[in-house]
C-alpha cells in the first residue's frame, strides 16, 4: 500500500455509523515452527503473520504467508520491563547506539522477507523510551512503506506519538486475545474486540499460534460475516483508523509473551 507523503496515523471512529465494523487480526510469535505457521497461513481472510527474526521458519513462514495473499509483519523484539526475561535474538535494548538500532533493524527485516510492516514484540521498556522511539520510526520512515503497529504492553507507549511524528502509518492493538490461552477465555476476549469495533469502526486483536487459539480462530473467523463484519488487513486498518491515541486500552500483565516477559 503506498501511503504518500502523509500517513493515517489514528482517528477517531468511523464518520458513518452505519458502516460495517472492520476487524483486523495479527498472529505473533510466528517462525520458530513450520506447522504453527502453515496453520495461521491457511487461516481464513487477510489474517497477518508477524514474524520473530532470526527463527528456524522465518523465511518459509514469509514466503508462504506472502504468496497466500497473507500481510507479513517483522516481528522486532524490543527490551522488556523484567531484566531477568528470556530476550530473542536481535533484541533492541536501552543501550543500544543508534548505529546498532539501524543495523539490528536492517539485519532482522532481510530475515523476514516481504514484511509490509513492524509490530513489538515485548518492548514494555523500550517502547517508554522516547530517543530509541525517535530512532525507530525515523529509521522505518526512511525504508519505504512500512507501517507500524503497538502491541501496546505498556500504557507509558510513546510509540505512536513518534509515528505520527514521523509520517509513519500506525496503529495500536485493542485487545490481546489469548492472554488466558483458554477457549472461554478466548471466546471472552473475542467478543470484547466484536464491541470495540462496533463503537469505533475497526478494532484490533493480537493472538498467538497456539493450538486452543488456532482452533478457535478456525470456528468464529467464518462465522465474522455472517454477525455484520469484515475482516480485513492490517493495511486497511490502518487506513480507516481506530481509536484516539489519548484513548485507554488495558495492558494484561502477561501480554508481552506467553512466558510473562514485560
Amino acid at each position: 500500500m503506498a501511503w504518500g507523503d502523509t500517513a493515517p496515523v489514528i482517528s477517531a471512529s468511523v464518520d458513518d455509523p452505519s458502516a460495517t465494523p472492520w476487524i483486523a487480526i495479527i498472529i505473533d510469535d510466528l517462525g520458530e515452527t513450520r506447522r504453527g505457521g502453515d496453520r495461521v497461513i491457511a487461516l481464513e481472510g487477510p489474517v497477518a503473520c508477524a514474524i520473530l527474526p532470526q527463527t528456524p521458519y522465518a523465511t518459509h513462514i514469509a514466503e508462504r504467508a506472502h504468496a497466500a495473499g497473507k500481510e507479513v509483519l517483522l516481528h522486532l523484539p524490543l527490551q522488556p520491563v523484567m531484566q531477568f526475561a528470556a530476550t530473542s535474538v536481535g533484541t533492541i535494548r536501552v543501550d543500544t547506539t543508534r548505529e546498532q538500532l539501524s543495523r539490528i533493524l536492517t539485519i532482522d527485516l532481510a530475515a523476514v522477507p516481504y514484511a509490509e510492516g513492524v509490530n513489538n514484540h515485548q518492548g514494555s521498556l523500550l517502547t517508554q523510551h522516547p530517543g530509541h522511539m525517535r530512532w525507530l520510526m525515523e529509521e522505518l520512515s526512511g525504508r519505504g512503506d512500512l507501517f507500524f503497529v503497538d502491541s501496546f504492553t505498556s500504557d507509558s507507549s510513546v510509540a505512536l506519538r513518534f509515528a505520527r511524528e514521523f509520517a509513519v502509518p500506525s496503529i495500536r492493538r485493542d485487545v490481546f486475545l489469548d492472554h488466558e490461552p483458554t477457549w472461554d477465555a478466548i471466546d471472552r476476549e473475542f467478543e470484547k474486540l466484536k464491541r470495540m469495533a462496533r463503537t469505533r469502526g475497526v478494532a484490533i486483536g493480537i493472538a498467538h499460534p497456539l493450538n486452543v487459539t488456532l482452533s478457535y480462530l478456525e470456528a468464529a473467523i467464518p462465522a465474522l460475516r455472517a454477525e455484520g463484519f469484515e475482516i480485513v488487513s492490517i493495511s486497511e486498518a490502518i487506513a480507516r483508523g481506530g481509536h484516539p491515541i489519548v484513548q485507554t486500552a488495558s495492558v494484561e500483565p502477561q501480554a508481552e509473551s506467553k512466558g510473562g516477559a514485560r
